[in-house]
């Protein structure tokens, strides 16, 4: 009855927008609510500009699996409506024939395929059957074709060759790469393709091509589009002979009349991606990097005028990365979001003066979707925070006093019941004299009388912010929630903080960045508050790399490491990872040509002096950074007799994705965090 009686007064609570259960109600946020948070994606205004369209993502722990469908909500926020419900997920909502009608992936073939309906209540029907199965599309604006991108085979395969042998299982490589993130690369390219809105065959238009759009491993349906003419498809592609060592995409426009492809952006050998035409027709938008084999230069918002074929950068004045942009419907203007001090607002820039104006700030990251209303009054944006997940919100473009007014809220029991807590924007002395922004967050009920454990959190990247992300990983929420302080640097190495302070951590990777985390520690750890016993030190990939390399050099500060996917050995990690101009711009080279970065700050060269109990994770489909270095670090640690634990997902990548593994990997590493830190 009492469990009957307070769902009850959850349900009434969640009703209203941010209202919050009596404070002896509340409850601190746990690993199990994290993994059963629903997901919202793919944020898609309708053409007269009442609904939009958003995909949603329900968890089912005990089936380790999510059920998608699809929702509207309207832009006043006075109604949602569920879209689809079926079993097979359904997602990628697009709008079509002006709004009648939506088009969506759907997997209820078994590969995912395209299924239309009237909107709202219509019947789903199928309108493909690509054997390969669709990952995007886009319709004309005309409504004539459709641009999908699916795999096509592009080279043969060792059983082609052999075919008498069709029991073999043999890959073949005669160049780099031979893996990509999760998967060796095999025989399949994600290719576009055009057919008619009435369905049939696809036409190939990159046929014969060796090459991928979207840009893999995380490119998507923002890497391709239509020209406002429907006679021409504008994408990104990486057309290099060595993908490996290089990151240079470029933009390409291919005709539907005559065949023929033209590269828009060969001046440029950074990446060149993400290309949307203005509403006018008269200009491409897109975002690139300058620096060839830079993948964290600064990211431009770039403009192409069709008629002169002249280019210029929007953002020349605005020092930090632009993250998310779409064109207002007069096409003068773009909003966009960016990076900036632990944050991600919006701003837009006109486009004739190339002025940028910020227009929503706050302790928030705008960067989960964003669209504009076709009568350019209203944005529509995802928006997320350290304390909530990703929510549709809506601001008015012609009020001064313009305000964000929720339209969704898809996690309202949860956000209703759990306990907040108090999040600081500190900034602290570098040892070098800079100041270094860093986040602190308290636990529920803090009491500045009482001692805490601190959990020192080191960012991965390494060129990555700490800003007001929500994540289904490392969430610091999470952490501050289970009875931590949690002191979260904005070292040398991130965005938003001016492009300098991000170059600064390449060919200096144990260094002042290094520095700063631990000056941002001893500065939090000086607080009456702060039991600095119990100081522990974590991350993932580069803040992996942290606490191997920290292990060594942080004279006795922290009582455990935990380190997941982390880089451990500098050499075979270049001849074991699949991006090379990753290592190459990070570390001056191979290390056969200079050795000077990789005998420095190469954690394996430091073991002798580690002590300190150590949780090691890593994921067997982690070729980013291979499983190998984790073991590396943990075979080290067992010889010498340190306290430590090495957790293997063989089914994981860099991420851990599966809802189960993902749960097992919250317990696990508060349980080392409960033995040895708290």
């Amino acid at each position: 009855m009492l469990k009957s009686l307070l769902l009850l007064l959850i349900l009434s609570f969640s009703l209203v927008s941010q209202v919050k259960l009596p404070a002896n109600l509340q409850t601190p946020f746990t690993p199990d609510e994290l993994l059963s948070l629903n997901r919202l994606s793919d944020i898609q205004i309708s053409p007269d500009g009442v609904w939009v369209l958003y995909s949603l993502s329900v968890p089912v722990l005990d089936k380790a699996q999510f059920e998608t469908d699809i929702y509207a909500v309207k832009v006043d926020g006075s109604e949602t409506i569920k879209i689809t419900e079926n079993r097979a997920r359904d997602y990628h909502p697009r709008w079509i024939e002006g709004g009648k009608k939506i088009a969506f992936l759907s997997t209820r073939m078994g590969s995912p395929q395209i299924f239309t309906k009237e909107f709202p209540k219509g019947v789903s029907e199928g309108l493909t059957t690509v054997v390969s199965g669709i990952s995007s599309f886009h319709y004309s604006p005309d409504g004539s074709f459709i641009a999908y991108t699916s795999e096509v085979k592009t080279k043969q395969t060792i059983k082609d060759k052999y075919p008498k042998l069709r029991r073999t299982n043999v890959l073949s490589y005669d160049a780099l790469p031979v893996r990509a993130w999760d998967h060796w690369e095999d025989e399949n390219r994600e290719h576009i393709f055009v057919m008619p809105s009435s369905g049939g065959v696809g036409v190939d238009i990159m046929v014969g091509q060796d090459f991928d759009c979207p840009l893999q491993p995380f490119g998507g349906g923002e890497d391709y589009t239509w020209n406002s003419n429907s006679k021409e498809i504008i994408y990104s592609s990486k057309k290099v002979d060595n993908p490996a060592q290089s990151t240079n995409s470029d933009i390409y426009l291919y005709s539907l009349e005559s065949k023929t492809t033209k590269n828009l952006t060969s001046t440029n050998l950074g990446y060149d991606k993400h290309p949307v035409v203005s509403p006018d027709g008269k200009y491409l938008a897109y975002v690139s990097q300058e620096r060839a084999g830079f993948e964290a230069d600064k990211v431009r918002l770039m403009l192409h005028d069709f008629a002169t074929g002249t280019v210029k950068e929007l953002t020349k004045d605005l020092d930090q990365w632009v993250v998310q942009f779409a064109w207002g419907g007069a096409s003068k203007t773009i909003y966009f979001s960016a990076t900036e001090r632990g944050r991600e607002p919006l701003f837009k820039v006109d486009v004739a003066s190339a002025k940028v104006t910020k227009i929503a700030d706050g302790d928030y990251n705008y960067s989960s979707g964003l669209v504009v209303t076709p009568d350019n009054k209203t944005l529509v944006v995802g928006r997320t925070s350290m304390q909530q997940a990703t929510n549709i919100f809506s601001y008015p473009t012609t009020s001064t006093d313009s305000k964000m007014k929720q339209l969704s809220n898809v996690n309202s029991a949860f956000d209703v019941k759990v306990k907040n807590i108090k999040i600081e924007d500190r900034s602290v002395k570098t040892t070098d004299g800079k100041q270094m922004q860093v986040w602190v967050l308290y636990p529920p009920d803090f009491d500045p009388k009482k001692k805490y454990p601190m959990i020192t959190y080191c960012q991965g990247g390494p060129q990555g912010q700490i800003s007001h992300y929500f994540s289904y990983r490392w969430n610091l929420f999470l952490m501050a929630s289970q009875g931590y302080i949690v002191c979260a640097p904005n070292r040398r190495g991130m965005p938003g903080f001016g492009q300098q302070w991000n170059d600064d951590i390449s060919r200096d990777w144990g260094g002042q960045a290094m520095e700063d985390i631990l000056a941002a520690t001893d500065n939090v750890a000086d607080e009456e508050f702060v039991d600095n016993d119990k100081l522990s030190c974590v991350g993932a990939s580069y803040g992996g790399y942290s606490a191997f390399w920290l292990a060594a050099h942080h004279k006795k500060r922290f009582k455990a490491f935990i380190s997941h996917c982390g880089v451990f050995n500098l050499e075979s990690m270049y001849g074991s990872t699949e991006e090379l101009f990753f290592n190459n711009w990070e570390h001056g080279g191979p290390y056969w040509e200079d050795k000077t970065d990789y005998d420095k700050f190469s954690p394996h060269n430091f073991v002798k002096d580690w002590n300190t109990p150590m949780l090691i994770i890593a994921g067997g489909k982690d070729f980013r950074v291979p499983y190998t270095q984790s073991l590396e670090a943990y075979t080290a640690c067992q010889v010498q007799g340190i306290p430590s634990k090495f957790l293997f997902f063989p089914e994981e990548n860099h991420w851990v994705l599966n809802l189960q593994n993902a749960l097992v990997w919250q317990y696990e590493f508060f349980e080392w965090l409960e033995k040895y830190a708290k």
